[in-house]
């Protein structure tokens, strides 16, 4: 069985630790998934996007949801053990920080980020998050976003996000992660603020892993034989992405011919290294190393360490909720960290730990 496969009934088998956690923002259950696969119990989540909410019930099947701008909460009427929560996750929509975004222009602006959504000032919902840390006071708060929010001009919101904290009474950390170093076959790098409430001894927070980076061949190794339904599928390749996948580099983004380069011309990946970042918007741009096809919706999966059953309604939706998700094994070593070093809590793993004999520690850097 290839080692960096996994279901969601393998998580009825981790070992609970009583961390109790709540998500925001929960998208599609990539924090979720992490936070239970070191053996914390998630309790409730909150999104706005009914597709979200969905897809995060029929897999992750809290048992609170609330569906609803988090805004809603600082008001509702929460069950009392939401007020006892150890861990508060949030991943605020990040559009607005992304370097591949307009950035500034689209600070302080309505924004619909998905149909069937309300407007959001998209830059205000970090605060949102934060006002719901001040209500329900857990003892960790866990907050995500994109490695642009330590760029530039962004470097001020950082510093008012912590200035924030530390006036809720929390002694907040920052640290910027990639996933490639959590296990996860894909390089991610995404902020993560973690704070502890400063009532509690804790030594500071180190986080800093270093797993033995997955190529996407590894990882998908047992899933390159198409289903027929899958062939009909992945070599539905348009004309401009055929023209010059053979010209790209495994593990760069394609070029125009006159060496200008963007993501809209597609991303070949390499067979030897980590996939880049899975997108949530062009899902079909992200091209096989070896054949002129579309990722599966299997590949997919496993190259954003998501369960081989996660459900979605289709495959391009299931793509959707994957490149919006925080990895689960990402969210897997923040919760490790926090668990044993802050809450004293132990955590188990979600199976017996596996050398892959054919993996290669010279992976960082290649392609």
């Amino acid at each position: 069985m290839n080692p960096h496969a996994w279901t969601l009934a393998d998580l009825d088998a981790v070992p609970r630790n009583g961390v109790t956690v709540m998500s925001t923002f929960a998208c599609g259950g990539g924090s979720s998934m992490g936070y239970k696969r070191a053996g914390c119990e998630v309790v409730a989540a909150n999104d706005i996007d009914p597709e979200m909410a969905w897809h995060y019930k029929r897999n992750v099947n809290p048992r609170h949801y609330f569906l609803c701008p988090i805004r809603d909460l600082l008001a509702a009427d929460l069950p009392d053990e939401l007020f006892r929560l150890d861990i508060l996750d949030g991943s605020p929509p990040c559009s607005t920080f992304s370097m591949a975004g307009s950035r500034e222009k689209a600070w302080g602006k309505d924004k619909h980020f998905r149909e069937g959504q309300a407007k959001q000032v998209l830059s205000d919902l970090f605060f949102d998050y934060l006002d719901l840390v001040g209500r329900l006071r857990p003892k960790v708060a866990v907050a995500e976003n994109v490695k642009g929010m330590i760029s530039g001009n962004a470097k001020g919101y950082v510093k008012l996000v912590m200035a924030r904290f530390r006036e809720l009474g929390y002694r907040p950390q920052l640290f910027l992660l990639n996933a490639a170093d959590c296990g996860v076959p894909q390089s991610r790098e995404r902020v993560f603020f973690c704070a502890i409430r400063k009532d509690i001894s804790a030594p500071p927070l180190k986080l800093a892993p270093a797993q033995r980076w997955v190529s996407a061949k590894q990882a998908t190794l047992d899933v390159q034989s198409l289903t027929a339904s899958e062939q009909q599928d992945a070599f539905v390749v348009s004309d401009i992405y055929k023209k010059y996948w053979k010209n790209t580099v495994p593990g760069k983004v394609s070029t125009n011919g006159a060496g200008k380069s963007g993501i809209f011309y597609g991303v070949r990946l390499s067979a030897t290294s980590p996939s880049r970042s899975l997108s949530a918007s062009g899902v079909e741009k992200f091209m096989h190393w070896s054949e002129c096809r579309q990722l599966t919706y299997r590949e997919w999966k496993r190259l954003g360490s998501f369960p081989d059953d996660y459900h979605a309604k289709t495959d391009k939706i299931g793509k959707y909720m994957i490149g919006m998700s925080v990895p689960p094994k990402m969210a897997e070593a923040v919760a490790r960290a926090v668990c044993e070093q802050w809450l004293n809590a132990p955590t188990s793993n979600l199976q017996p730990a596996s050398e892959e004999t054919s993996a290669r520690s010279d992976l960082k850097g290649a392609g």
